[in-house]
C-alpha cells in the first residue's frame, strides 16, 4: 500500500480525518523515463559531431537529472483521496492545485498498461466524466491491484442508489480503501461473454482496402525504380514514409485488439484488449448511447461484421482516440454480435429490425443507395440504415435521446423529403435519410414522445 500523509485542512466532512494517498514510489522512474526517450531523440548526431562526445554525454547527464528531479517532485506533490462521493486530485509545488471530480458524473473508467508499466507490474487509471472535453485525472501510476480496487471502488461510489436511500458516502467519510489482492493479481473480468481470436482479426486486418492494395502500390514502386535506373534519397525516403503510412492503420488495430476480451460485470461491460498497451475499461450499461453495426464490403465474403459503441463523456476531441472504449466487437459473425447486443441493449434482434427505405422519389438524390437506407422503431430502439459498399445499422435507445431534429436541404424540399437526426450524448446519434416529409415529422413527435417515456421510466 502507498504511503500516506496527512491532509492540508481540507477535509470532506466537518470534524473528520481524510488521509491521501500518493502514487506508487517507481511513477517518478517511469514519467522521467518517457520525458528522456523524447529528449534524446531530439539530439540529432550533428549535435555530437559539433559539441563532441563529452559534451554530448554531460548534457544528456544533466537532462537525465532535471527529468529524474522534477518526476520526483512531482510525485511528491502528488496525491488523491475519495471523500464522500468526490475524487480529489491534489498537484502542484508553487502552484497548489486540486481537482474535485463529482463521482455521480462519471462515465466509464479504464485500466491501461503501457509497456513500461507492465513491465514494472503498474498501470495507470483514467477517467470519463460528463462533459468531459479530455480524460479525466489521469492516476499514472498504481499497482495493478490498486487500480483495480480503487476503480470498483470509483464505480460503486458512482452508482445509483436505491429510491430513498442515502447515496453511499454522503452522511460521512468513505471507509479507508485498502486493497487486499495480491501485488500483482490481474482484474476480476466478470461473467465473459466472448473471445476474439488473434487469427480471425489479423485476417480481418489482410481484408482492409490497404492491406489489399499494397501488393500493387510495392509493384508499382518497384516498377518506377526500374525504369528510372536510380533514385534520390528523397524520393527513397518519401516512397516509404507513404507506404508505413499505408500499412500503420491495421497495424494499429492488431496491436490494440489483440486478446479482446468482453465481460459483463453486474450492470457493467468490461473491455479488455491490446497487446504492447494492455487496456481494461469498464463501461456501465446505462451509460452506452448508441451501438453501430458494420459490414465492409471485403468481410462480406466471410460472413464478418464489427460493433461499436458509443459512451456518454468521451468527445471527438479527445488527443487519444484509442482511450474510448467504442469497441464492442473488432471482428465477428452475426450470431456473436446478436447475442453480445442482446447483453447491452436486451430484447433487440438485429436480425428482425423493421426498417423501411425512403420514397420511390429519393432516388433523386440516392439513385444507387436508396434501396440500402432504411429507418425503423421497435419497441426499445431507434434504427437506422445506411452505406452501399459499407453496410451500416445504427440503434439508439430511446433513453439515450437528447434531441431530435427535422432537416430539409434545397433540393429535400422540392421533393418534399427530410432528415430527422436523433441526437445523443455520445455525438453522432442516428440520422433517417430523406424521409417524405409527413413521415418525418410524424417520426419526430414518436421519438420525442418514447424518449420522454423512456426516461421517466428510469
Amino acid at each position: 500500500m502507498p504511503p500516506q500523509y496527512p491532509p492540508d485542512g481540507w477535509s470532506g466532512q466537518p470534524g473528520t480525518a481524510q488521509t491521501r494517498q500518493r502514487l506508487h514510489p517507481l511513477s517518478p522512474v517511469l514519467h522521467s523515463a518517457r520525458s528522456l526517450v523524447v529528449v534524446i531523440a531530439g539530439l540529432s548526431w550533428s549535435t555530437l559531431s559539433r559539441v563532441g562526445f563529452g559534451w554530448f554525454a554531460a548534457m544528456v547527464t544533466v537532462i537525465v537529472l532535471g527529468a529524474a528531479v522534477l518526476a520526483v517532485v512531482s510525485w511528491y506533490n502528488t496525491g488523491y483521496q475519495v471523500v464522500g462521493r468526490e475524487l480529489r486530485i491534489h498537484e502542484g509545488l508553487l502552484w497548489r492545485r486540486t481537482r474535485a471530480i463529482p463521482l455521480e458524473r462519471l462515465q466509464a473508467v479504464e485500466v491501461v498498461r503501457p509497456l513500461l508499466a507492465q513491465l514494472t507490474g503498474l498501470a495507470e487509471l483514467r477517467l470519463e466524466v460528463v462533459g468531459g472535453g479530455k480524460t479525466e485525472a489521469p492516476l499514472a501510476f498504481l499497482s495493478v491491484t490498486e487500480a483495480s480496487a480503487l476503480r470498483q471502488r470509483l464505480l460503486s461510489l458512482a452508482g445509483r442508489p436505491p429510491a430513498g436511500a442515502p447515496a453511499a458516502g454522503v452522511t460521512g467519510a468513505a471507509p479507508p480503501y485498502a486493497p487486499t489482492a495480491t501485488p500483482n493479481a490481474e482484474p476480476s473480468t466478470g461473467r465473459p461473454l466472448h473471445s476474439v481470436r488473434n487469427q480471425d482479426l489479423l485476417v480481418s486486418q489482410l481484408l482492409t482496402p490497404q492491406a489489399f492494395l499494397l501488393p500493387f502500390g510495392v509493384v508499382f514502386v518497384a516498377a518506377q525504380f526500374l525504369s528510372e535506373g536510380t533514385w534520390s534519397f528523397i524520393a527513397v525516403a518519401s516512397t516509404l514514409t507513404a507506404m508505413a503510412g499505408i500499412v500503420l492503420q491495421p497495424v494499429r488495430r492488431v496491436l490494440d485488439d489483440w486478446q479482446f476480451q468482453l465481460a459483463r460485470d453486474d450492470d457493467r461491460l468490461r473491455i479488455r484488449n491490446g497487446l504492447l498497451e494492455t487496456r481494461v475499461q469498464t463501461v456501465p450499461l446505462h451509460r452506452v448511447q448508441t451501438i453501430g453495426v458494420t459490414w465492409p464490403l471485403l468481410w462480406r465474403f466471410k460472413g464478418w461484421l464489427r460493433l461499436r459503441l458509443e459512451v456518454a463523456g468521451y468527445t471527438a476531441g479527445e488527443p487519444d482516440q484509442r482511450s474510448r472504449p467504442d469497441r464492442l466487437l473488432p471482428v465477428g459473425d452475426l450470431p456473436t454480435a446478436e447475442a453480445i447486443v442482446a447483453e447491452v441493449l436486451p430484447g433487440v434482434d438485429l436480425s428482425s429490425l423493421p426498417l423501411t427505405p425512403p420514397p420511390e422519389r429519393a432516388r433523386w438524390l440516392n439513385p444507387l443507395s436508396r434501396r440500402v437506407l432504411g429507418a425503423g422503431l421497435t419497441e426499445q430502439v431507434f434504427a437506422v440504415r445506411s452505406g452501399l459498399l459499407t453496410r451500416q445499422v445504427t440503434v439508439v435507445p430511446y433513453a439515450r435521446l437528447q434531441s431530435v431534429r427535422v432537416v430539409q436541404g434545397p433540393l429535400q424540399r422540392r421533393l418534399r423529403l427530410a432528415t430527422v437526426h436523433a441526437d445523443t450524448a455520445g455525438g453522432a446519434g442516428a440520422a433517417a435519410v430523406d424521409r417524405d416529409l409527413a413521415e418525418a415529422w410524424a417520426l419526430a413527435a414518436e421519438l420525442s414522445a418514447r424518449g420522454h417515456a423512456a426516461r421517466r421510466q428510469e
